[in-house]
């Protein structure tokens, strides 16, 4: 049975929760006045959830974390350190030919706050003009068309469009939280932070697909906020810092850090790996990355089973795609050992796990599909670069 998505307050909780019947979960995001600080599963017995059991469940699943943020409204203090005036910025999403998500998060962009933002919408090399035609009917939102096609492309285009210093991503099957904007832009007082990523909840988890995805790879990274020291920590290791379907970037760091790698992302041959790249050069150049759990953004995971198991070979091979890029540009050959440690401790114990059908296991078709996607990711590197070129080239002609 699918699992309700719930977004409590946990000082104001209600007597009762009622949802539909359907339902014999639910996930529920833990808020302390407004900010997000935890989640908690729930079992829903006949459409309800009764009020003492959410309120003692909601308690255990914050922990020490509630008492924390408690204690820090109490003495307004902030770990951002002293708040500046928020900057003005670019708003942009990068989208192809998804119009019905496109609309639910340009709905989601008209509660942001006006501070003055504007807005973008990349369509990146689209089979029809549906998007265009969505886009009129929000004139405060400016339409791009891409032709090169593939997610780095668009987002590049947005930062030579972007009329202003900072740029935040999103993507079309996500619906940011009417706080995202100004929780990602309070995070770039220190001026050797090039990039702010948030939390990720899932939208709705109506399918067994959506179910698998949360719990196999989820988007979001934690309810602590955290900062990545390129000085201090291994650059390789990305995958705590976050996911670009949620990051604002300074507009000025491409002229020492360069734009998005065209050769991966969505929409080329490497299928995904780009925002790993991207996050792998900040860190490199020895700047700041910041994850930010107050920057909230709601996303629609994939609904059928065969695009889950496409997302994930997806994610293997941009992944191995990237190291294999990291190797041949960057002669980072520590990434052979990366790739090993995540099959001898990861990959290989959960197929084990998966065929013998021990409880809770992955699904090994989802497993085998990734690491098809691993095995593929090299060649998909070199086949992506020749790819681009001849794109550029009959582009230019």
């Amino acid at each position: 049975m699918a699992t309700a998505i719930l977004d409590l307050e946990i000082s104001k909780l209600p007597p009762e929760i009622a949802v539909e019947e359907r339902y014999s979960k639910a996930l529920v995001l833990i808020r302390l006045h407004g900010k997000p600080i935890a989640s908690a599963q729930l079992s829903v017995v006949g459409g309800r959830i009764e009020g003492s059991q959410l309120r003692e469940t909601l308690m255990d699943a914050a922990g020490d974390n509630l008492w924390k943020n408690w204690l820090y409204d109490v003495l307004e203090w902030d770990e951002r350190g002293p708040m500046e005036a928020l900057p003005i910025a670019t708003v942009a999403v990068c989208t192809r030919d998804r119009p019905e998500d496109l609309r639910r998060c340009l709905e989601a962009f008209m509660l942001l706050p006006d501070d003055g933002q504007e807005y973008l919408v990349i369509d990146n090399c689209p089979a029809t003009d549906a998007t265009e035609e969505l886009v009129k009917n929000y004139p405060k939102v400016r339409y791009v068309r891409e032709e090169v096609p593939g997610s780095s492309a668009a987002r590049n285009r947005a930062l030579r469009e972007a009329k202003h210093e900072f740029v935040a991503f999103t993507d079309d099957d996500a619906v940011p939280d009417p706080n995202w904007l100004r929780s990602l832009l309070g995070n770039f007082s220190d001026p050797r932070v090039m990039c702010v990523t948030g939390l990720i909840m899932p939208l709705e988890l109506e399918t067994e697909a959506q179910e698998w995805f949360e719990r196999y790879s989820p988007h979001g990274r934690g309810f602590e906020r955290r900062i990545f020291d390129g000085a201090q920590c291994n650059p390789l290791v990305v995958n705590l810092v976050g996911v670009s379907a949620s990051m604002a970037l300074r507009k000025s760091s491409i002229d020492f850090i360069g734009l998005f790698d065209e050769v991966l992302g969505a929409g080329t041959p490497t299928a995904s790996g780009e925002d790993c790249e991207f996050f792998t050069r900040i860190l490199r150049s020895g700047y700041c990355i910041v994850y930010e759990p107050r920057a909230l953004s709601w996303h629609r995971h994939r609904r059928t089973w065969e695009e889950l198991r496409n997302t994930l070979e997806g994610y293997g091979v941009g992944v191995y795609a990237f190291w294999t890029g990291m190797i041949v540009v960057n002669r980072e050959f520590s990434v052979v050992l990366l790739g090993l440690s995540w099959l001898w401790y990861k990959q290989i114990p959960e197929l084990i796990s998966s065929l013998r059908k021990q409880p809770d296991s992955v699904p090994s078709d989802l497993l085998l599909a990734q690491l098809r996607g691993c095995i593929s990711g090299p060649m998909a590197y070199f086949a992506s670069r020749k790819w681009l070129q001849k794109i550029k080239e009959e582009i230019i002609s």
